[in-house]
């Protein structure tokens, strides 16, 4: 049986996993990874509008992996629509990046529970194998970690290096032109940070548990036992 110490690390650790697990879950059903300003283009120029006046054209633009929606200004009052990037928009952006990242974020997912389930089994026994003790709870929560990692560094390439949020502004846009003012990383991206470091801390914890700390010896005093004391 693993000590009291131990056992209380790895029961944490396996909290934090699952809670990785859940914020990955939470992060992919969300449509709030991005949000931005956009500007129409092509209505400001038809007016000519000058500064004070370009207030009626700029709109706003939120989105995720699976859906979002955008407020369009052109001049005449603002336009709420929401769209989804599966199965047509995806046609228009980056097909295999945006796919890669979400499967890098679906094998995170399943790595966080093998990681959950790992921790669990060092919180309750000590592993006969050694791949089923710490070594292979750091093995499964360095892998979470490094897809949720491989994830946003996609994402933030497909944003910044492939302009994701300017095309989505302009699908199926025939007529106006949109340009992005603003743009600004949202709570789910910034959940899947929240997940990596999880991962991260488990790894510290479970460092930690492999230490072995020095035992504290009581010292026994010495009994000296002399003629007179057994003469009495």
């Amino acid at each position: 049986m693993p000590g009291c110490f131990k056992k209380t690390l790895f029961a944490l650790a396996s909290l934090i996993s699952f809670a990785s697990f859940i914020l990955i879950v939470v992060a992919m059903g969300t449509p709030k990874w991005m949000t931005g300003k956009i500007l129409c283009k092509t209505g400001a120029e038809l007016v000519n509008a000058t500064d004070p006046e370009l207030v009626k054209f700029i709109g706003e633009i939120y989105y995720g992996l699976f859906r979002g929606g955008k407020i369009r200004q052109c001049g005449l009052g603002g336009r709420r629509s929401k769209f989804t990037i599966f199965p047509h928009m995806v046609k228009k952006l980056n097909t295999g990046l945006h796919v890669m990242i979400i499967i890098f974020l679906c094998v995170a997912i399943f790595l966080s529970l093998v990681s959950f389930g790992f921790c669990i089994l060092n919180a309750i026994k000590v592993p006969y194998r050694a791949i089923n003790g710490p070594a292979g709870a750091c093995l499964w929560n360095f892998l979470a970690g490094g897809f949720v990692v491989l994830a946003i560094t996609s994402f933030m390439a497909a944003v910044r290096l492939h302009h994701l949020t300017e095309r989505i502004a302009n699908f199926r846009e025939n007529v106006f032109q949109f340009i992005i003012l603003e743009e600004s990383f949202e709570d789910c991206f910034w959940i899947c940070v929240a997940s990596a470091t999880a991962h991260a801390v488990n790894l510290l914890l479970i460092a930690i548990s492999g230490i072995h700390f020095p035992k504290i010896k009581t010292k026994t005093e010495e009994v000296n036992v002399t003629a007179e004391d057994i003469m009495y």
